[in-house]
């Protein structure tokens, strides 16, 4: 752990954030998961921030934030930038306190969670699109802010959106029943394991704090590396409730100071975790909300014999993206394969394919061919989905044998992404 400056939230924070917010953010349940515990040999819980009424936890920052805002700074109005989650916890501090709120989302956004930010904020809340990515959206929340006067709320660079999230910190050690050996944190902005890591700090300081991001974004990872909070040039926007390209310049000194590890996790496994969450589980959680639990894989030496609390951060998970979770997890999983095959131009080439190359358990999933009669073979992209990554050598040396084999395009990812 490195040190950096120190705390500047006291515990008396945390408390009054949880009193500010009590009536209106539920206490969620920290949950026991039997198989996780059994395949790690660990006592593993959730906390369920999924379960919210805006199903995610920003809920808390954002209504702490927003009801401690005076009559001068509400004149006219509030705005915030957003990838989803903290939108929805401001739209709903909106409508309940009767507050006019502008929010910035990027046209990237889910459809899923725009429609919830409308709903949530009723006739309090216009939403405006804007850029490709959060950082885009905050600058022009930012601009807005300046034209017309109005209060911005940040989605996790500021004291009392912090404190707010720290009360998830207050609520696991109240219901833990054992000490917490480790916390794994989804980290995006950073607000929520700047707030959770602090209450841990003053309370349960043997406790070690593990903060995860999506490797497509590792702000924080990079920012630690160079010793400084750092802008990232691009990130991967899949994980959009913590694909930033800058964590907060607060929240980066929190994180720096109290976070014991950090670790990125590839979006393949993330999404393997999501599918493996909901068909085991039962539980739909989001990109950013699978983070804590695929950490598990990472972790699980250590964890051996001890207490680890998951926060599964958010829920909000749009049903059209299923299609694309399930891709990216075959090919992290090492299960689906895609090949450009050259079938000979006469008839039974491809049924000498599918007889003579393909295993008993293969299938195949994509296949697009044009046939061309001036060739001597027509080249395929075909995917190929297996039952185990251990039939792969084999299908790829009875393709060399047969003469099928043109080029294997999962390790070509300019390619991959061009034709499939």
């Amino acid at each position: 752990m490195i040190t950096s400056t120190q705390n500047n939230l006291s515990l008396e924070s945390f408390y009054k954030a949880q009193h500010n917010i009590k009536g209106v953010v539920a206490q969620t349940p920290l949950m026991y998961i039997k198989n996780f515990s059994e395949r790690y040999q660990a006592n593993i819980y959730f906390k369920r921030e999924d379960l919210q009424v805006v199903r995610s936890y920003k809920i808390r920052g954002a209504f702490n934030k927003i009801q401690g805002l005076t009559k001068e700074e509400l004149k006219n109005g509030i705005v915030c930038a957003s990838a989803g989650n903290h939108a929805q916890g401001v739209a709903f501090a909106c409508n309940k306190l009767k507050v006019k709120g502008v929010i910035f989302m990027p046209v990237t956004t889910p459809h899923q969670k725009i429609d919830q930010v409308k709903m949530f904020g009723g006739l309090y809340v216009e939403v405006k699109l804007f850029g490709d990515s959060f950082d885009d959206s905050q600058l022009a929340a930012n601009k807005f802010c300046q034209t017309h006067n109005s209060t911005f709320v940040h989605p996790f660079d500021d004291l009392d959106v912090i404190a707010g999230q720290g009360t998830i910190g207050l609520e696991i050690l109240s219901e833990s029943k054992e000490p917490i050996d480790f916390v794994m944190l989804p980290v995006g902005g950073g607000g929520l394991a700047s707030g959770v890591s602090s209450v841990f700090k003053d309370l349960s300081p043997e406790t070690k704090i593990i903060g995860v991001e999506p490797k497509g974004a590792p702000s924080l990872t990079t920012s630690l590396r160079n010793n400084k909070n750092t802008t990232l040039a691009k990130i991967d926007k899949f994980v959009d409730g913590a694909a930033v390209k800058r964590m907060g310049d607060l929240t980066f000194e929190f994180c720096k100071d109290l976070l014991y590890d950090t670790h990125t996790i590839s979006e393949g496994l993330i999404c393997s975790t999501i599918l493996k969450v909901y068909n085991e589980n039962a539980l739909v959680v989001e990109p950013a909300g699978a983070l804590s639990i695929a950490a598990l894989e990472k972790y699980k030496e250590q964890i051996k014999g001890k207490t680890v609390v998951c926060v599964v951060s958010g829920g909000n998970n749009d049903i059209t993206r299923m299609e694309e979770m399930k891709e990216r997890a075959l090919l992290y999983e090492g299960l689906k394969h895609y090949f450009i095959i050259q079938f000979p131009q006469r008839s039974g080439a491809l049924k000498e394919f599918v007889v003579d190359v393909l295993g008993p358990n293969d299938d195949i999933a994509y296949f697009e061919y044009t046939k061309k009669h001036n060739r001597s073979k027509g080249p395929a992209v075909v995917g190929i989905e297996l039952e185990s990554n251990d039939d792969f050598n084999p299908l790829v040396a009875r393709m060399k044998e047969k003469g099928f084999l043109g080029e294997y395009l999962n390790e070509n990812p300019d390619l991959f992404q061009f034709l499939v």
